[in-house]
C-alpha cells in the first residue's frame, strides 16, 4: 500500500479556493459584456497598472519589439519556432479528408476544416512566457486558422519585447497587450475594439482557466490548462535525488498553487529527494515561489511495485509526467492518463516546455482522463458530408422509415417516406 511521506493542500481547502476563484471571474466576465472596451480598461488599471492609448499594438510597435531584440536571441526564436512547427506540420499530415462508397450509391466523407478565427492567451505577468506564443499562434496557422489573435499581459511596465516578437514571428494577425481574465473575455465576448473570436486557447493561472471554463460553449477552448502541475516517477536505477529535486522544483516555480509530485518505490530514494529539495532552495532565484508551491502542494509518494505506481499515476493524470525508472517505457506502454510523457534522464519537461517540438498547452486538475494536450488538430473541425443516389436512397429510406416510427418521430418519418415514394414510382416506371 502506498506512503505518503508528504501531502499538499486538502481537498476541500482546494474546493474552497476555487470557489472564490469562480465567483471573482463570474464577476469580471459580467462586467466585460456589459460594459466591453471601458471594462477592459478598468480591470487592466486595477490588475496590472496598464492604460495605454490602444491595447492593440501598431506594426510600428511590434518592429520595435522586434528590433530590440539581440540577433542571438531572435536566432533561439526562430529555433523554436521552427521546431514546432515541423512538429504540427507532421501531426497536421496525420489528418486526411476521407470520400468512400459504403454501400452502392452511397458516398459517406469528411472534411478537416479550419476554424476562421482563434484567440490564443499568452501568459507573461510573472514571466514572459515566450514560448506559448509558438505553441499557439503558430500551431493555429500551420492548422489554417484565417485569423489569429494574441493578448499578452503587459511585463515590467510595457509590452515584453520577447513575447511581442515571437507572436508576430508565429503569424499572428492582431497583437494586443492586455491580461488575464480581461482578456481573455474581450477575446470571446467581444468589444468595441476587439471582433469576438471562435476559440480561445492557451495556458493560463487558476483565473484564466476558470474564465475559460465559463466561457465554453459561447466559444470553444482548446483544454482546461491551469496552473503547472508536474509528477515524476523516479526509481533509485533511473534516477538520482539531485536530478529528481531539480526536475520538481523546476516546475514549482510557475506559481504557488503548482503541484509537484514525486512517486516512487524506494523510500530512501523519496527521503533523499526531499533533503535534496531543501538543500535547492537555499540557492534557487526562484525559491520564494518554488518554495511555497513545494510546502502547499508538493506530495511524495512511495509505492510497493510499478503496478501500484502506475494506477496511482492514472489517478492523479498529470499535466507533466517524468520517468525516470529502470523501465521507462513500461509506463509509456501502460499509462493513460497524462498530459505529456517525458521519458528517461536524458529529457524533462523544460524541453517540452519551451522548444523541443511537442505542444506545452496540456491538461491540467484531472483533465488528462478525457483530452490530451493542444495540437493542431485542435484548430481543425472535422465535417461529415453524404451524397445518395436515387437507388439507395429508396432502399436507406426503407429502413429509416421504420426506425424512425419506432421512436415516433412522425416528420423524420415522412422526410424518408417522400422519397421512398418518389423514388419508388421512378423505379416502378423502370427509370433507375
Amino acid at each position: 500500500m502506498a506512503r505518503y511521506l508528504k501531502s499538499g493542500i486538502t481537498e476541500e481547502v482546494s474546493a474552497s479556493n476555487d470557489a472564490k476563484v469562480r465567483t471573482t471571474v463570474e464577476g469580471i466576465l459580467s462586467d466585460i459584456k456589459s460594459r466591453g472596451d471601458s471594462a477592459v480598461r478598468a480591470l487592466s488599471e486595477q490588475f496590472d497598472n496598464w492604460s495605454p492609448e490602444s491595447f492593440r499594438l501598431s506594426e510600428s510597435e511590434i518592429q520595435a519589439c522586434i528590433d530590440s531584440l539581440s540577433n542571438q536571441e531572435r536566432t533561439d526564436i526562430e529555433w523554436a519556432q521552427k521546431q514546432v512547427k515541423n512538429f504540427a506540420q507532421i501531426q497536421k499530415d496525420a489528418l486526411q479528408d476521407v470520400e468512400v462508397e459504403t454501400m452502392p450509391g452511397v458516398i459517406l466523407g469528411h472534411k478537416n476544416i479550419p476554424m476562421n478565427s482563434v484567440g490564443c492567451y499568452i501568459p507573461g505577468g510573472k514571466y514572459p512566457l515566450v514560448a506559448s506564443a509558438h505553441m499557439s499562434v503558430l500551431t493555429a496557422k500551420v492548422a489554417g486558422v484565417k485569423r489569429v489573435i494574441a493578448c499578452a499581459p503587459p511585463f515590467n511596465g510595457q509590452p515584453s519585447p520577447a513575447v511581442v516578437a515571437a507572436m508576430a514571428m508565429a503569424g499572428a494577425d492582431e497583437i494586443y497587450c492586455v491580461g488575464g481574465v480581461q482578456a481573455v473575455g474581450a477575446m470571446a465576448l467581444g468589444t468595441e475594439s476587439i471582433e469576438p473570436v471562435d476559440m480561445i486557447v492557451g495556458p493560463g493561472n487558476a483565473f484564466v482557466a476558470e474564465a475559460k471554463r465559463q466561457l465554453f460553449g459561447r466559444v470553444g477552448i482548446d483544454l482546461f490548462a491551469g496552473p503547472t502541475e508536474t509528477l515524476v516517477i523516479a526509481d533509485e536505477e533511473g534516477c538520482d535525488p539531485e536530478l529528481a529535486a531539480a526536475d520538481l522544483l523546476g516546475q514549482a516555480e510557475h506559481g504557488y498553487n503548482s503541484p509537484a509530485i514525486l512517486l516512487t518505490n524506494s523510500v530512501h530514494f523519496a527521503e533523499a529527494t526531499i533533503g535534496e529539495v531543501q538543500r535547492q532552495l537555499t540557492t534557487l532565484p526562484t525559491a520564494e515561489v518554488a518554495g511555497k508551491a513545494w510546502e502547499d502542494y508538493g506530495q511524495v509518494i512511495v509505492a510497493d511495485s510499478y503496478e501500484e505506481m502506475l494506477a496511482i499515476a492514472d489517478d492523479i493524470a498529470s499535466e507533466h509526467v517524468q520517468v525516470m525508472t529502470r523501465e521507462p517505457d513500461y509506463f509509456l506502454e501502460n499509462m493513460t492518463n497524462y498530459g505529456a510523457l517525458f521519458l528517461g534522464r536524458e529529457t524533462n519537461v523544460s524541453y517540452g516546455d519551451k522548444c523541443i517540438g511537442t505542444n506545452h498547452t496540456l491538461p491540467t486538475k484531472k483533465a488528462a482522463r478525457y483530452t490530451g494536450g493542444l495540437w493542431v488538430g485542435k484548430f481543425i473541425k472535422t465535417c461529415t458530408y453524404q451524397r445518395v443516389t436515387p437507388k439507395a436512397s429508396l432502399i436507406v429510406g426503407e429502413y429509416c422509415s421504420r426506425l424512425c416510427a419506432l421512436e415516433g418521430f412522425s416528420g423524420h418519418k415522412e422526410q424518408a417516406d417522400i422519397r421512398v415514394r418518389r423514388y419508388q414510382k421512378l423505379e416502378d416506371e423502370g427509370q433507375l
